[in-house]
Parts: C-alpha cells; sequence; structure tokens
C-alpha cells in the first residue's frame, strides 16, 4: 500500500482581496460592457482573496511590475517577460516549499528521495524545476527526476498516480511531488468574456506532497492511496483550454465548463469506484477541484452532495481562489487536518482540465 505522507502548501505574497482585485482589473478599461463583466465575475466568483508573486496587484505598491511601467501606465507583457518572472520565482519558492514539506514529515528526510516529480503549466524553463529541487536540497545526483507540463488543473493526480506507481514497483521509493502554478502572470488585457473570468480566479499558489509505501509515522495524519481513473467528456474539448500566445498563456474557460462536468461527472465517478470494488454512496467527504463557484454548485448538484461534503473545497476558492493544479492539493491537506476526519474515511479527489479531463482518486484518511 502506498500512503501521502504528508502535504505543504505554500501561498506567495500577501493575499489581496477579491474587491482590491477588481478594482485594479476596472482600472484597465473603460469600456462599460468591459467593466460590467468584470465587477459581475469578481462578485459571482465564491472567492475572497488571492495571492500573486506580483506587484501589480498591490494597490499600494510604489514598485513598477511587469504589467505597469514606472509611470504607472499599463502595458502587457510578452510571454518572454511573464516566464522570466516565473522561472526567477521558482527558483526562490520552490526550494521553501519543498524543504518545509521535508521538514514536517516524520520519518522522511532529504536522503530518502529517490524520485521527484514537478507540475506546472504557467512556466517553463530547462535545466528546470526538477534539477533545482535537487541542488538547493542537496538531494543525490541519481534521483529520477519527472517535470508533467501544460497539463492544467487535473495535473497533480496524475502525479500523485505515477508517484503510485513508482512505489508500487519499488517499495523503497520515495517520492517528492511538487505543483507551482504562478497564474497571475498570464493575466490578459482582453475584454472578452473568457479572460474576464480567467482573471477573476486564477491566482498563485504552490504544494508538495510526499508519497511512498513506508507506514506512516505514529503521530502523522496521512492518506492510503486506493485508486485512481480518468474520464473524459470529449463534448468540452473546445471549451476548455490552454494557449501559448505572444501576451502569455490564453485560457478558452467557456460558460459551459461546469455544465458539462455536470452531464458526465456521475457516470465517471460510478466508474472510478466501481473499478475500485467501493460505492460512492458511502463516500461523505469530497475533495474537488474548485475551478470557480458554478463547477462546485454543479458537482454538488449532479452527485446530490450535502454542501458540508465539499465544505474543504469551498473554503479554499474562498481563501485562495484557482491556483490550477495545487488547488486539489490545498483542499486534500485541509480535509486531511479537519478535525472531523476520522481514521479509514474514504474520500474521493475529483480534479478537472482540458480535455475535457476529469481525474478521480478515492484515498482513505490514516488518523492516529
Amino acid at each position: 500500500m502506498t500512503f501521502i505522507h504528508h502535504i505543504e502548501t505554500l501561498a506567495p505574497g500577501p493575499g489581496r482581496t477579491q474587491s482590491d482585485l477588481c478594482e485594479i482589473m476596472l482600472g484597465r478599461t473603460d469600456d462599460k460592457r468591459t467593466r460590467r463583466y468584470i465587477k459581475k465575475a469578481h462578485a459571482d466568483s465564491g472567492i475572497q482573496t488571492r495571492h500573486s508573486v506580483l506587484a501589480d496587484f498591490d494597490k499600494e505598491s510604489p514598485v513598477p511590475g511587469i504589467f505597469r511601467h514606472a509611470d504607472g501606465s499599463l502595458k502587457d507583457p510578452s510571454t518572454g517577460e511573464r516566464n522570466e518572472v516565473f522561472v526567477n520565482e521558482a527558483k526562490r519558492l520552490l526550494p521553501e516549499l519543498a524543504g518545509r514539506a521535508i521538514d514536517r514529515c516524520p520519518g522522511i528526510g532529504v536522503d530518502d528521495i529517490t524520485h521527484v516529480i514537478t507540475v506546472s503549466c504557467t512556466g517553463f524553463f530547462n535545466p528546470g524545476p526538477d534539477l533545482c529541487l535537487v541542488d538547493s536540497l542537496g538531494l543525490s545526483s541519481a534521483v529520477q527526476r519527472y517535470q508533467l507540463g501544460f497539463m492544467g488543473c487535473y495535473a497533480a493526480i496524475p502525479a500523485l498516480r505515477m508517484a503510485d506507481q513508482f512505489c508500487r514497483a519499488d517499495p523503497s521509493a520515495v517520492v517528492l511531488v511538487t505543483c507551482i502554478e504562478l497564474c497571475t502572470l498570464h493575466m490578459q488585457s482582453s475584454g472578452d468574456l473568457d479572460s474576464v473570468v480567467a482573471n477573476s480566479v486564477f491566482a498563485d499558489g504552490l504544494a508538495a506532497a510526499l508519497v511512498s509505501a513506508r507506514q506512516p509515522a505514529a503521530s502523522q495524519r496521512a492518506f492510503a492511496i486506493s485508486h485512481f481513473a480518468s474520464g473524459l467528456a470529449r463534448e468540452g474539448v473546445n471549451d476548455m483550454a490552454w494557449d501559448i500566445g505572444d501576451t502569455g498563456f490564453k485560457m478558452i474557460l467557456s460558460k459551459y465548463v461546469s455544465r458539462i462536468i455536470g452531464a458526465g461527472i456521475k457516470e465517471i465517478v460510478d466508474a472510478a469506484f466501481a473499478a475500485s470494488g467501493r460505492s460512492a454512496d458511502g463516500i461523505r467527504t469530497w475533495a474537488v477541484h474548485p475551478g470557480g463557484r458554478a463547477i462546485l454548485d454543479t458537482v454538488e448538484s449532479s452527485l446530490n452532495l450535502r454542501p458540508e461534503d465539499i465544505a474543504a473545497s469551498r473554503e479554499t476558492l474562498s481563501r485562495y481562489g484557482n491556483m490550477s493544479s495545487a488547488t486539489i492539493l490545498y483542499v486534500l491537506a485541509a480535509v486531511l487536518h479537519d478535525p472531523g476526519t476520522r481514521d479509514g474515511e474514504s474520500v474521493c479527489a475529483l480534479a478537472f482540465g482540458p480535455g475535457l479531463t476529469i481525474e478521480t482518486s478515492v484515498l482513505d484518511a490514516v488518523v492516529s
């Protein structure tokens, strides 16, 4: 059996209120229709605060940012300029995140790490974040390194599946999984609805998980990994997508995404549980990727869940927004450390992304 021994999260920079962020976005346009879009998208988001590595989103900061000249006038940075920030911030933040994860995981030290899996869809460089972690943590040069790139919001679950497979193949393996998503680097000035919605929900966040076949320490809260399943709602292939443009990565997030997820989610979840030999009827805790309030509303309705069943997802959305792949690990961390989570309790994790892909994982809480 494989365990997620610890989940560590890191939200960079101070939290900015959604109302302040709305004001900043309103300051970028005089178009009345776009301003109405912006106000409604922020008001309906279910988000209270979000984080960003950028000074551009601090109303009091005198420092020019990538979206703002020194004289205060606005600009649209190139993809290269945005990615340069990603590189610098990844090299600064990932060692802090990973170091904290290892320090706070009883029974696992730096010398135990055999595999590193890095995940991101918001920036790239090579030699990449995997080698950055090897060098900054002093890991063995023989550590196996893997990068899952540009998969989107669901990528943490395939990363955990990969870690699980490594540990089942080699019971001595200890896998460090990291997700770094700096979504605010790709804010778009376009007034189209997709851009307005993306600007209102995406945020920056990092998360790490340590996975191995070792038994968790006596005092440690952990998840035992039971099952993974993948599904596709192919009718949504054009409704959620990332595209690389000259001024950043452009998000396509149509208003139909929540409806498409709602139409296909029950069949995919039922198939996942059937393959695991279990029933979804016994699950009272669901870790649902909070891609937006409408997605959570739809999943709750389609699966006949109670509000408390997805409370951790709504709380994560409210406090942090949508941090792409890192977000589901924030939700799982909240579930794991909730005093109400019982030993042996089954948890279903769901995440969504381009394709339209629906990834599922069934986990069992280990609470001493």
